[in-house]
């Protein structure tokens, strides 16, 4: 597969480490350590950060916040995250700017699209946080969509499992990962690795989606790296049109 420049999903609960909540700042570093691995073979990245080390939206329902402002708490979740990744990856020498959904200066630039992408183009890593601005989508959604706009060559999804499972592989040993899926398929069986707006956003504009395990240290560069050389992959799924 060409790549030549990506979008990294990476879920707010794997920020805050074996407990999930909170920030970790070693898991930080260490991603923020392969990002700078990734940007020295010349491939620019984008980056969405969830929030659910911190806040997730939909639980704020069961608190008995109405879901607007429910998601609106989740969103900013999303842009603490990404302001402590920012610092760790300026740590490890790299130029990185948050772009927010919504205006949010002086903490963060407003999302523009052009100015995020001349950004990116210039060496720098893009964090897109605030979700899609809008309540009731999820920030796979907002993923999904960045990764539209900005024309990447794939979409990675990394999550605390090594791929897509026809059931949830923690609970049932004998659950089956699958090595490639197409994205129609994927919505038929109703797989919840992403929300079915996600889906439908890559299956629409063709986007590929590589769903992998990114709690492996070195997992996301060595993942990137198998796709560019043509490889299979030993763990993960690769979701497309075909």
């Amino acid at each position: 597969m060409d790549i030549s420049r990506i979008l990294i999903k990476f879920s707010g609960e794997a920020l805050g480490g074996s407990e999930g909540a909170g920030i970790d700042a070693e898991i930080i570093a260490g991603y923020a350590g392969e990002i700078t691995k990734i940007m020295r073979e010349g491939i620019q990245v984008a980056i969405v950060v969830g929030g659910g080390n911190i806040f997730r939206g939909a639980a704020g329902a069961k608190l008995g916040f109405e879901r607007v402002h429910g998601d609106q708490m989740g969103m900013l979740a999303t842009v603490i995250n990404s302001i402590a990744l920012s610092l760790a990856l300026k740590d490890a020498g790299v130029p990185a700017e948050v772009y927010t959904a919504t205006p949010m200066r002086p903490m963060a630039k407003y999302y523009v699209r052009d100015e995020a992408l001349e950004f990116m183009l210039g060496g720098g890593v893009a964090l897109i946080a605030g979700g899609t601005g809008n309540p009731y989508f999820t920030t796979d959604s907002a993923a999904a969509l960045r990764a539209c706009e900005l024309h990447c060559d794939c979409l990675l999804k990394g999550t605390k499992v090594d791929g897509v499972y026809d059931k949830d592989p923690k609970k049932y040993p004998d659950a089956v990962r699958f090595e490639t899926l197409t994205f129609a398929e994927a919505m038929e069986r109703n797989l919840r690795v992403m929300d079915q707006t996600a889906f439908a956003l890559c299956k629409e504009n063709d986007m590929p989606l590589i769903v992998f395990n990114s709690t492996v240290e070195n997992n996301t560069f060595d993942v990137i790296e198998s796709l560019r050389m043509g490889k299979k992959l030993s763990k993960g799924t690769i979701v497309g049109n075909k």
